[in-house]
Formats: C-alpha cells, structure tokens, sequence
C-alpha cells in the first residue's frame, strides 16, 4: 500500500493532545511502519474581553483566554494492519482528529 497518512489532532487541554499522540504513535509502530512527530503546532490563542457589571463601572472588566493545542503525525510506509489498528483505536473524548491520505 506504501501511502503518506498525515493525522492532525486539536484539543483545548495539552495533556490530552499528548497522551493521543503517544497512543497513537505506539500502535503505528507495533505495525511496523515508519512515525515522523508528534510535531507540536503554535498555540491558537483567543482572548475574549468581557464588562464585570452590566451598567456601571464600566472599567471593570474581566478577560478570558481559549487555547487551541495541535499536533500533527505523519505515517509512512503503511500496510493494511496499521490502518486496521488505527480505525480500532478509541481516544479520549475532547480530541478533535483530522485524517489525511
């Protein structure tokens, strides 16, 4: 089959990004292909200004930051066996994941 599979993965919480992409990188070796990453992406930041009160004291504010936390795997060499055990394979809930061939 010999084809590139880039997996990408988002999340909000860094430790679930990490322990997927160390699953994910020990079942793809234990099928004998080759894994390049995990490869840490910048940190999407979004920084959401609100007023503490609804009327007055207009100076009082409060700000809310939302961090997006990616990591990409590349996959060479694959067979049958590794898509297989990649398909059977559960990841945590909060782990948004984007398959490419």
């Amino acid at each position: 089959m010999s084809q590139k599979i880039r997996i990408k993965l988002e999340s909000f919480d860094h430790n679930l990004v990490d322990k997927s992409a160390e699953k994910i990188v020990k079942t793809v070796k234990s099928t004998g292909a080759v894994v390049s990453g995990p490869i840490p992406l910048p940190t999407q930041k979004k920084i959401f200004t609100v007023n503490r009160s609804t009327f007055v004291n207009k100076k009082a504010r409060e700000q809310f930051q939302l961090c997006t936390f990616k990591r990409i795997l590349d996959i060479y060499s694959t067979t049958p066996k590794t898509i297989d055990s990649l398909m059977k394979l559960e990841l945590p809930s909060g782990v948004e994941v984007k398959i490419t061939v």
